[in-house]
Parts: C-alpha cells; structure tokens; sequence
C-alpha cells in the first residue's frame, strides 16, 4: 500500500543544499508541509538542539540530506571533518527522530561507500566487500555508519527508516569551487572562465579515462519520495541512471553546453580517483522508477543556473 503524504509533516534536513532544495521542490507537489531549518536556525551537530527540534515540531516523515561533502581534494585535505561532521549529523537526526516517536526516515548515503575495485555495476551486496577509495575513505566510512544505524534502528526498534544510495549528482544549486566541487560544478566552473578569460586549454585531473555516472538531483528528488511511498523492505536502494561515461566524454559534452573552444587537456601525474563507478539500479528499476531527465537536458539546466546565480 502507497504511504500517504496528505496532512503529513515532513522535514528535510540539508534543504538549501543541492539535494535538499531538489527535495523541498518535489515534496510541493504533495499535500503536505515541509519543516525546514538553516544554520542560523539549527546546528545539526548540536544533539541537544536536533532533539530539541524534533520534540516540538510534530514531524511525521524525516528526509536525511544535510551532510558534510566534496570532491577529491576537499576529501584528502579534510578527512577529520568529513568523518566527525557527517557521524554527528547522522547520529543526532536518526536517533533524534526515534526518540520523537517518528516512524518514517529516508536516509540518503552516496555510492563512494562500495570498495574501490568492485564489479560493474555494482549491487547494493557488495558493500563491505572489499577495500574503499582512499581519497574518499573518511566520508565513506560515515556513510556506512549512517546506513548500518538505520539498519539496526529497523532491526531493534521496528521504524519504518530505509536508506538510499544515490550515484555522482549534480542540478540546480550545486556548490561551484575551484577546490571543493564535485566534477560536473568544477568542470562547468573551470570551462566557463576559460571562456571569459579566452584561455587557449584547459588543465583536468587526471587521465580522463574513469568512468562515472551522473543522475540530475531533481530526478533522485523524485526517487528519493517514490520510494517513501511505495518501498518499506529493509535493505537499502541503490539509486542511479544505469549508464555512465568516461570523464573525458564528459569533458567534451559540458565543453559544447558552456561553449568553450579551447582544449580541454590531462594530467596523469594528478589522482584519478576510482576506475569505475557504475550503479546497479535493477531493484529500483523493478519497483518501477526510472531516471528521466538526460545528461544534455540536465548540463543545459546547471549551466543556465550556474550563470544565473553568478549574476
């Protein structure tokens, strides 16, 4: 039976963040209220504050999206942070929520939490197979955390809490840094002032030849509530595209959309990262969901954003 969202109260944590906001758009076509907090509001690594939140604001249904993230630089240079904000987080919304009496939770992890070399693509059994990605070990491990605790509060306790792996993600409101994006933003960032600055090349990370998946954050929006409404099972849901690229691939592809006509150049001597990180969406597929929006649409789509917000 379909969960209903009519008359509910949800609250979505990270709700300005590129997900969260996703979310809170996605969640307007329900008939129901979303609960938000900012950071002036609410400091989600204060237990005592979350829980504070969580006794007075009668919420039905929590959407896990506030977390600490980053590409591989942001990763290697501030593992400590990564792991202790992340864990605090997960820790004091999962159990904040338990302890209001809250029964339906969605946690959302991130597809880095499968081991480095896994097979292609990778099913949600693989976890805890083998070794992780070491430039992303910190964030990863929290993300376990997270997954396991909503495994055991499900086990232990009887609430409906279920977790969601999303693939690479990227859409409106992305974070765009020259050091701390992810690689779409940071393609998309570094293309576009080539362009302005009319620089003859761009310099990339890397060899270009791994390989990734990219699922527009509005689509995984759309899964994320999808699945609150109709999956209630206890292993966790991988959530992607089922298709993937090279980087090089999608070099050129965000070179055409941003309009640059430079030449988009490699360092091997800098980190690939993981050779391949292809998800397994067939339990998602079977539930009957399906990503719909396309990488070209969705590339068009951040970069009319991104130049938007740059004013």
């Amino acid at each position: 039976m379909s969960y209903d969202f009519t008359g509910k109260r949800v609250f979505i944590a990270g709700h300005k963040g590129m997900v969260g906001s996703a979310l809170v758009r996605r969640l307007n076509n329900e008939n129901c209220e979303t609960v938000t907090a900012d950071r002036t509001q609410l400091d989600l690594c204060n237990q005592t504050a979350v829980h504070a939140l969580f006794k007075t604001e009668n919420i039905d249904v929590v959407f896990l999206a506030a977390a600490k993230v980053g590409g591989i630089h942001a990763n290697n240079t501030y593992p400590a942070e990564f792991i202790y904000e992340n864990l605090a987080i997960q820790t004091n919304i999962i159990h904040g929520s338990f302890k209001a009496g809250i029964q339906k939770l969605i946690f959302l992890g991130s597809s880095c939490i499968y081991p480095k070399n896994c097979p292609q693509p990778i099913k949600e059994e693989y976890l805890l197979s083998g070794y992780l990605e070491k430039t992303n070990e910190a964030y990863a491990i929290a993300k376990i955390a997270g997954l396991k605790m909503v495994e055991y509060y499900r086990k232990q306790y009887g609430v409906d809490y279920s977790a969601v792996m999303p693939t690479n993600l990227y859409g409106i409101n992305d974070t765009y840094s020259d050091k701390n994006s992810h690689v779409i933003p940071a393609l998309i960032l570094k293309m576009h002032q080539a362009k302005i600055t009319k620089s003859p090349n761009v310099m990339l990370w890397g060899t270009g030849t791994p390989k990734r998946e990219f699922l527009y954050a509005d689509d995984l929006a759309d899964a994320c509530v999808f699945l609150a409404k109709n999956y209630s099972g206890e292993g966790f849901i991988n959530i992607g595209t089922g298709t993937d690229l090279t980087i090089a691939e999608l070099a050129r592809h965000i070179k055409e959309v941003v309009g640059y006509e430079g030449d988009v150049c490699f360092d091997p001597e800098m980190p690939d990262g993981t050779p391949r990180k292809l998800l397994d969406v067939s339990r998602l597929n079977a539930l009957g969901w399906q990503a719909k929006t396309t990488l070209s649409d969705g590339l068009k789509i951040a970069y009319s954003d991104f130049l938007q917000r740059a004013g």
